[in-house]
């Protein structure tokens, strides 16, 4: 039987049973509630202006969120939008949002979602099923320049039928729902298409101010769908990319919570009064990305060289405090269903020295980061720097700019750091960053033999051959891509004692991005 704990978890199903029965039962939402939460302790209080310090912002931030690539867009994104349907954040199962319910065909190539009614957007027009039609429409578009078309890239047709929106694909995707869970899909008039950038939405806050790389404020949506969220006033997430700047800030009660705490400072903020620490297991990663299409890193053996010259087990302690995981080079930890079983790659300064020779190269290797890159980055590099030192191996370590990295670094450079956050399933995360023609294939792993496994996995109702091709293609991307992946990492952030009901949620940092909409303060 199929655990998909980031699908469709503790159903016990295989996927051909959860197809069948919930073409039977058409996933109808219990009692018309949303299921996407646990059981609260305490009654939440209203009122308060939360303030948020986050690092992952930049001058280059939008508010459209198809082009939303960091942090900081992420949290905006969920302060006025809302996608169709949400993920649980305990199992990571499918949960109602703006559609109530779902219905697939017995070949999961068509789903019908039943679109939830009585919502407005924040300028008080209806949402309604053809909002969302053009929604996935601009996402899907083979034109479109959104973080979410890898996702969509099997979808043939939208359309509205009786009310309802018929989504027809390709291909067989019993994972469809939570694809429409991705942060970018946040439902807009018109799809967004008349302005992308206007953040109106049917989110539990409206858009007050944003100044790209600095701040963005928000006022709570007085006319919500939803009364179990957006317990506060108003909200002001300001941009912190110095880690020291976010300690002083919250230690100073300057904010009420600061995102990606480093390790090193876990003790310090420990002692302060009225701070506490988050912790939540997750499936984000630290990495070193190399293009596989661009010299000297389109040649396999000085890729593999690199590989074994980090020395995991330093990062994963000295940097992440060992708050993580070690990591295997595929972007695929135990938190996601079906995770295939591969031996450990270990450090080994020999294994690497010889692939460095086999590769041929001479001279310096220039690797790019900066502490936007993820907590510890320039740490990380350095570490790595000095471990492959004993392979013969010259890493030169260039410590970039924070503002604009992510779009004059990331995703451009050859050899750069960088960090992902989790995906809710293996085909989400392969279809975001490794598929040919993915729009962030951040290495530059271009293969149709890959692509071709993917989409066969995508579609396979065995879960003993969907576990295979899953393994393959990890094994594929771990020996053969660009991708150096040391640790994945917990999700560490600190707070005020007066901010309660922070969610840990497996799906992203930050609770998914749903922070503003689930806390609230004590006063």
């Amino acid at each position: 039987m199929i655990d998909l704990r980031n699908g469709y978890p503790r159903l016990n199903l295989s996927r051909r049973s959860f197809v069948q029965g919930s073409a039977a039962l058409g996933l109808v939402s219990a009692a018309g509630g949303l299921l996407a939460g646990p059981a609260r302790a305490e009654e939440p209080k209203r009122g308060g202006n939360l303030r948020m310090g986050i690092g992952g912002g930049a001058s280059a931030d939008t508010l459209d969120p198809a082009m939303a690539t960091a942090t900081v867009a992420f949290v905006i994104a969920h302060c006025w939008g809302d996608t169709l349907v949400e993920s649980d954040p305990e199992t990571g199962e499918a949960v109602p949002s703006l559609a109530e319910s779902w219905t697939p065909s017995p070949d999961a190539t068509q789903w019908t979602f039943k679109i939830r009614q009585g919502v407005e957007f924040h300028d008080g027009s209806p949402m309604t099923a053809a909002d969302v039609v053009e929604t996935i429409r601009r996402h899907s578009d083979s034109e479109s320049q959104s973080g979410a078309l890898g996702l969509l890239g099997s979808v043939v047709s939208v359309e509205e039928v009786a009310g309802d929106v018929v989504v027809t694909l390709s291909e067989g995707s019993a994972d469809l729902p939570l694809v429409l869970s991705d942060y970018h899909i946040q439902i807009q008039p018109n799809g967004g298409k008349d302005d992308p950038m206007a953040a109106i939405g049917t989110g539990p806050y409206k858009l007050v101010s944003f100044e790209p790389g600095i701040r963005a404020t928000f006022e709570k949506n007085e006319n919500d769908w939803r009364d179990d969220r957006g317990f506060v006033d108003s909200v002001e997430l300001i941009v912190m990319n110095d880690a020291t700047a976010r300690v002083s800030a919250i230690t100073s009660g300057q904010v009420d919570f600061i995102n990606t705490v480093d390790p090193k400072t876990v003790a310090l903020l420990e002692r302060a009064p009225n701070v506490e620490i988050l912790q939540t297991s997750g499936k984000g990663f630290y990495s070193f990305l190399m293009h596989c299409n661009t010299a000297p890193f389109d040649n396999n053996d000085l890729r593999l060289a690199l590989k074994y010259a980090i020395d995991r087990e330093a990062i994963l302690n000295q940097v992440v405090g060992g708050f993580g995981t070690l990591g295997n080079d595929f972007p695929v930890n135990d938190n996601y269903a079906l995770a295939p079983e591969i031996e450990q790659r270990e450090y080994d300064p020999d294994k690497a020295a010889f692939h460095f020779r086999e590769s041929g190269h001479e001279g310096p290797i220039l690797l790019r980061t900066a502490e936007t890159a993820f907590p510890g980055a320039v740490d990380a590099a350095q570490i790595f720097q000095q471990s492959a030192a004993a392979a013969g191996i010259e890493i030169d370590v260039r410590r970039e700019p924070n503002d604009g990295y992510w779009s004059e670094v990331w995703n451009v450079q050859p050899f750069c750091a960088s960090y992902w956050g989790g995906r809710p399933t293996q085909d989400t995360r392969y279809a975001t960053s490794y598929v040919s023609d993915a729009e962030w294939n951040d290495t530059r792993f271009m293969r149709s033999d890959f692509d071709a496994m993917a989409a066969q996995a995508r579609a396979e109702l065995d879960e003993d051959k969907r576990r295979a091709l899953y393994r393959d293609m990890a094994l594929m991307v771990r020996d053969e891509g660009g991708l150096i992946l040391p640790v994945f990492n917990d999700f560490v952030n600190a707070s005020s004692a007066r901010l309660r009901g922070f969610v840990h949620d497996i799906g992203n940092d930050i609770s998914n991005g749903r922070i503003a909409s689930r806390v609230w303060l004590d006063a």
